[in-house]
């Protein structure tokens, strides 16, 4: 008896963000989303089914969460996604610009992921801030002040993310591992590394696949 061969399908991954989804710094292949991508592929649960993962990203070095906001139109994503990420904030907070401005702005953005995720909130995927004050590029400044903004940020990226019942990762604990190890830290001393990126896929990886399934 021969059986059938099982049909394979590409699936649709758009990532939006700031440079932390962009990758800056880092080529193309190691951004987190083209790692968690290939480790989609690979896995063992796909084999056969899944013919390849097309990302889209939407994030520019920079960009808070009003910028993200006004560019999400001119790249025109088309059609309903099966996986949407978002993580976004961290110019917000470089800038000091309002929480509570924050808040709103995230939440419309929230709002906005889900609707290309097909209105799905079960296929989105928020990534908490990373703490940048660890890094070589903090020299000087004051950490522990960086940690508690983003913490704050973080709070309420969580608290938006439970409303709507998305899935959220946090990669702000493994983001502030760059103290013991510097080469989680990409050449320019103040963006992830391919190292680090690879670290946030494989936390977004269990998720993503019971999504997928």
């Amino acid at each position: 008896m021969t059986l059938p061969v099982p049909s394979s399908q590409t699936i649709r991954f758009l990532a939006l963000g700031d440079s932390y989804t962009i990758g800056e710094s880092v080529p193309e292949y190691e951004r987190w989303p083209n790692q968690l991508a290939a480790l989609i592929k690979s896995s063992p649960q796909f084999w056969g089914t899944v013919g390849g993962v097309e990302v889209t990203i939407i994030a520019r070095s920079g960009w808070t969460t009003s910028e993200l906001w006004e560019g999400i139109p001119s790249n025109q994503p088309q059609g309903e996604y099966d996986l949407v990420s978002l993580l976004i904030g961290v110019n917000n907070q470089y800038r000091g610009y309002d929480i509570n401005e924050y808040r709103e702005e995230f939440r419309l953005l929230l709002e906005q992921a889900i609707q290309y995720s097909g209105g799905r909130p079960g296929h989105v995927i928020v990534l908490s801030i990373p703490d940048w004050g660890v890094t070589p590029f903090a020299s000087g400044r004051d950490r522990e002040k960086i940690a508690n903004d983003i913490d704050a940020f973080n709070l309420i990226n969580l608290e938006e993310s439970q409303k709507v019942r998305v899935h959220y990762v946090d990669v702000t604990p493994v983001s502030r591992q760059t103290v013991n190890d510097p080469a989680l830290v990409a050449a320019d001393g103040l963006h992830p590394s391919g190292k680090m990126y690879a670290e946030w896929a494989k936390l977004a990886l269990p998720i993503a696949t019971r999504i997928l399934e």
